[in-house]
């Protein structure tokens, strides 16, 4: 049986894992365990059968902006529509918020342009989203595009299905 919720404490050392198997690939930014910690309401998980199969984040930056981010799902899980669950409850949450606009920065285009979300220029997007980025061995040559989604009016996207 299949669970989307909230991480716990409980969570974090596999959160770590699955974020950090992608981050070895280059596909994504390692996460320190005491980053985990310290974000860890930002985290919702999903479980199969007890076993945390995939997490993702929903990090706010301002009243009206927030980002989805450490998408991660294990290997074996994969075209499962898992990611697909993550992203759309961490979607619901920004929009219980009360936040507008949501960005990722991501390699898996074509995986949020089903979700909704449409290209759009890295510069576009506030300096401080860029806190993380110094750290990464890209920086400042990022070859991620940026993506977002609108989630106010009743235009939006949210509820398509991948």
């Amino acid at each position: 049986m299949r669970n989307v919720r909230k991480a716990l404490i409980s969570d974090a050392e596999k959160i770590q894992y699955l974020i950090n198997e992608y981050a070895k690939q280059g596909l994504m930014l390692p996460r320190s365990i005491n980053s985990i910690y310290e974000n860890i309401r930002d985290f919702w998980v999903c479980e199969e059968n007890g076993e945390v199969v995939g997490t993702c984040a929903l990090t706010i930056f301002w009243s009206d902006l927030a980002e989805i981010r450490s998408l991660a799902v294990a290997p074996e899980h994969v075209r499962k529509g898992i990611g697909t669950l993550l992203v759309k409850k961490s979607l619901e949450e920004a929009k219980e918020l009360g936040i507008e606009r949501v960005f990722t920065l991501t390699y898996q285009v074509e995986f949020f342009k089903k979700l909704g979300f449409k290209e759009i220029d890295k510069n576009s997007l506030p300096h401080k989203i860029w806190r993380d980025c110094i750290n990464c061995v890209k920086f400042p040559n990022c070859d991620e595009t940026a993506m977002e989604i609108t989630l106010s009016g009743e235009g939006n996207d949210t509820g398509k299905t991948a």
